[in-house]
């Protein structure tokens, strides 16, 4: 799986992938520096861990949401109050210290809307905001605040930050374009229903970004367009997923390369039950699993969320190209499941390249139903529904042992206790290179 120098000269192409068009930032955080900085601690912030920043955040951001960067520098910063920075344009919010939640509302601790040409980083890679969602887990609960929110926001980017132990989800993308996230670290409970990443938005780019929790690992809900999520390292999660879907599904040109999945949940799930509307022109490529319950996982009667109205939800040219490593046991949980919608049968569906064997027994099952294209039990050709199908093999294929990753995570994090702020990894996928370098190295 090593990158060879002649594809390293081609990344600039293959970037490419499904984007319509540039992202990021249209300014520097420099050239917003040199025109304003607002240090929170100039608006009554103390990094004592116990003084609420909520304030102060909201005052420096005043000051700056004009154009400039609004800093919170290196130290320990309790947050009571959540904030809502909307508007402005061509500011960045450089986060270098350690935000603490110490507030029990809902809602998003820190919330960002309507605004463009904005950058969060950190400039050293270690600012991190600590949710201490243990303290809301531990009783059984989980209630309580995302940690980041994106709302129409254009021209942006995310990055060089590390999100921990969210109450809920940790970070959210809604109806936001032209976005680059990457060099990330995301860290929560063992627990369902404390998303990585989730993102419904138009011409996004995330990359280098690693994910341990029991839920979303990086994850595109309706609608969503033009996105492309490569080098994923879903270390002990929920696995990616497009989903759950329903009413007037629209998701289209979405590519997903070089994601490497141990110990979830599934490595990639497209999961509705009933609904309306279509997927299509999406790409799943260069998978890496181990120890996964599920891998190649298309369900269309998810039986985890109420049935929906409509006959079901339309997939057409969709490809799983070159997926290697190991499932927990393919006798209970096969490696290809693609169970589509008697109402809505998958077209034009494509398996390509796919070797993965069982690490527990000696068989494992590839089931179809209402899915037409080519590989494993898929029929080749027709478009009415069909019982679903399922074939056995008892031999594992050749090529299907690859490599780990030396920062895979051996046992969770629990619910019930503090979860430290990890470092952001240097890899991502085995043998690729994150894109940007990783701030502060």
């Amino acid at each position: 799986m090593r990158v060879t120098k002649f594809l390293l000269a081609l990344v600039p192409l293959l970037v490419q992938g499904q984007l319509s068009g540039r992202v990021g930032p249209l300014t520097s955080h420099a050239s917003k520096s040199s025109k304003k900085t607002c240090s929170v601690l100039d608006h009554g912030a103390k990094a004592d861990k116990a003084t609420d920043i909520g304030p102060a955040l909201v005052s420096a951001f005043v000051a700056c949401k004009a154009g400039g960067t609004v800093h919170i520098p290196v130290g320990d910063y309790a947050m009571k109050t959540w904030v809502s920075l909307t508007g402005g344009s061509a500011w960045a919010l450089q986060l270098d210290g350690t935000i603490h939640r110490t507030g029990a509302a809902g809602g998003n601790m820190i919330f960002i809307g309507n605004t463009n040409d904005f950058e969060f980083f950190s400039s050293t890679g270690k600012g991190a905001v600590q949710g201490n969602g243990y303290q809301i887990h531990a009783q059984g609960s989980r209630t309580g605040a995302r940690i980041l929110r994106l709302n129409r926001v254009t021209n942006f980017s995310v990055h060089d930050v590390v999100l921990v132990d969210a109450p809920a989800f940790h970070f959210t993308m809604d109806t936001c374009t032209d976005g680059e996230v990457y060099n990330m670290a995301i860290r929560g409970a063992d627990w369902g229903g404390l998303d990585g990443i989730d993102v419904w938005s138009h011409n996004i780019w995330i990359h280098d970004v690693m994910v341990t929790n029991k839920d979303e690992c990086v994850t595109v809900k309706s609608p969503s367009k033009n996105l492309l999520i490569e080098n994923i390292y879903c270390n002990w999660s929920g696995g990616c997923a497009l989903g759950s879907l329903g009413a007037n599904t629209a998701i289209s040109l979405v590519h997903y390369r070089n994601v490497y999945t141990q110990n979830s949940n599934q490595m990639l799930m497209i999961k509705s039950n009933g609904g309306s509307g279509s997927v299509s022109d999406v790409i799943f490529e260069n998978f890496i699993g181990h120890t996964n319950a599920y891998s190649l996982d298309v369900d269309q009667y998810w039986s985890s969320m109420s049935a929906v109205a409509g006959t079901g939800i339309k997939i057409t040219n969709a490809t799983f190209r070159n997926w290697k490593g190991s499932e927990a046991n393919g006798s209970q949980r096969g490696p290809v499941r693609v169970l589509c919608a008697d109402g809505a049968p998958c077209t034009n569906i494509n398996i390509e390249d796919f070797a993965m064997w069982t690490e527990s027994g000696s068989k494992q099952l590839y089931t179809c139903r209402s899915a037409y294209g080519s590989g494993m039990c898929l029929k080749g050709g027709g478009s009415g529904s069909y019982a679903a199908t399922t074939s056995t093999v008892s031999s594992g294929p050749a090529g299907y042992s690859v490599a780990t990753m030396k920062g895979d995570v051996k046992s969770s994090f629990g619910t019930t206790v503090s979860i430290p702020v990890p470092p952001i990894p240097t890899e991502f996928f085995p043998g690729v290179a994150p894109y940007s370098r990783l701030a502060g190295s």
